[in-house]
């Protein structure tokens, strides 16, 4: 540490499959990260490149530590002793770790340039400087990052969620602008409400770890942005396309964002938010997953009985992955593609996944998220059957 004492960290690195390609899931620095975790979060890594449809299996790491506590020459020292660790075991053609949270661009580019040192020491191992690039994604855009990474997550959200209101429009005509409260202001929920706002849906709740505020009229979410970057705090940033006045709306509490009376609610924060406690106090009609794992067992449960159109995360949120192939297969091809090339290429992804996962549910009358894992085990099978 700065001050010269050592600090011992815990880390893991899960390969879980790779019919499909190389291990690709990212790493997250946190301080609940544990090994159980990053199992199940690679398995459904695994998933979601398969219901997408791109070439990579699942891998997800982890490092139990709070970034927040460290400085930034701390955080870096843990950064590249992570990867001296586990150096040997990936590559652009073997596992092809990715950010999280806690691995922001400037993270993942530490972790470029020690893999770099390690690879230049090695005796036996030989890679180009593009398959060095290609080993992570993530990375910033200077650095052989992608564009588009940083919204990707959102954006591949907002393509799925106007797909599926283009289902539900023709059940319900002239429907206009939507209401969607959001659980979580960090880099996904932003962009997920910043785009949604774009598109025409209204945001009427966003939330951080410690408030959340509704503002029934409509947030305009690059003024709260700002706003809170500027206070410190949402509290006071009941912003809309006009001012941010806290007469706009009120400070609500996260549980009670979960429990409005809007048509989408979109939990974008951390896991098992939605339980069966507070299941049958959830209003919206649709629940929109883009965080991972929101939705316990016992709450979807309570969800389907509702009536309530639950659009699984594995599904949802896997626009960030695609993304981060594409970089992978621009730095493994030395190409640079475009901001408009990454989106239009997502948003055929994204489309194309939502329309053969709902085929698969309105053909066997069953969940979205069965259907997302009856499509994903399919292909699965498959590529076992052709090895």
């Amino acid at each position: 540490m700065d001050d010269g004492h050592v600090e011992l960290y815990h880390g893991f690195r899960i390969q879980y499959n790779n019919f499909f390609g190389p291990y690709k899931g990212g790493i997250r620095f946190h301080p609940s990260v544990n090994i159980d975790e990053v199992r199940a979060l690679a398995f459904w890594m695994m998933i979601k490149n398969a219901i997408v449809d791109i070439p990579v299996g699942g891998g997800k790491g982890g490092v139990i530590m709070d970034p927040k506590v460290l400085s930034a020459s701390e955080l870096q020292r843990v950064t590249r002793g992570y990867i001296k660790a586990i150096h040997s075991s990936i590559g652009p053609y073997v596992d092809v770790p990715g950010p999280d949270m806690g691995t922001p661009p400037k993270v993942m580019g530490w972790m470029t340039e020690e893999y770099k040192n390690q690879i230049l020491k090695s005796k036996t191992r030989k890679l180009t400087e593009n398959e060095i690039l290609a080993t992570f994604t993530g990375k910033p855009v200077d650095k052989g990052g992608s564009e588009g990474r940083d919204e990707a997550t959102g954006r591949g959200g907002i393509y799925v969620l106007q797909a599926l209101m283009g289902k539900l429009r023709t059940k319900n005509p002239g429907k206009t602008r939507p209401t969607i409260a959001v659980q979580g202001f960090g880099n996904l929920g932003y962009h997920f409400a910043r785009i949604a706002n774009e598109e025409g849906f209204r945001v009427v709740a966003v939330s951080d770890s410690k408030n959340a505020i509704y503002v029934p009229d409509g947030i305009d979410p690059e003024t709260t942005l700002d706003c809170r970057k500027k206070t410190g705090s949402l509290a006071t940033c009941m912003c809309t396309n006009s001012s941010c006045d806290i007469r706009n709306g009120k400070l609500i509490t996260n549980e009670e964002l979960l429990e409005l009376p809007v048509e989408i609610l979109v939990p974008a924060a951390i896991e098992n938010v939605i339980t069966g406690e507070n299941a049958h106090r959830i209003k919206a009609l649709i629940v929109f997953e883009m965080a991972n794992g929101p939705t316990t067992t016992e709450a979807d449960e309570v969800l389907e009985k509702k009536g309530i159109l639950v659009i699984p995360d594995i599904l949802a949120n896997s626009g960030g992955v695609t993304v981060s192939s594409f970089e992978w297969q621009q730095n493994l091809k030395d190409e640079h593609w475009t901001l408009f090339e990454i989106r239009a290429k997502l948003k055929k992804k994204m489309e194309i996944a939502f329309e053969t996962v709902w085929e698969q549910a309105q053909k066997n009358k069953m969940s979205l998220r069965t259907a997302a894992f009856v499509v994903a085990i399919k292909r699965l099978a498959e590529k076992i059957h052709q090895v």
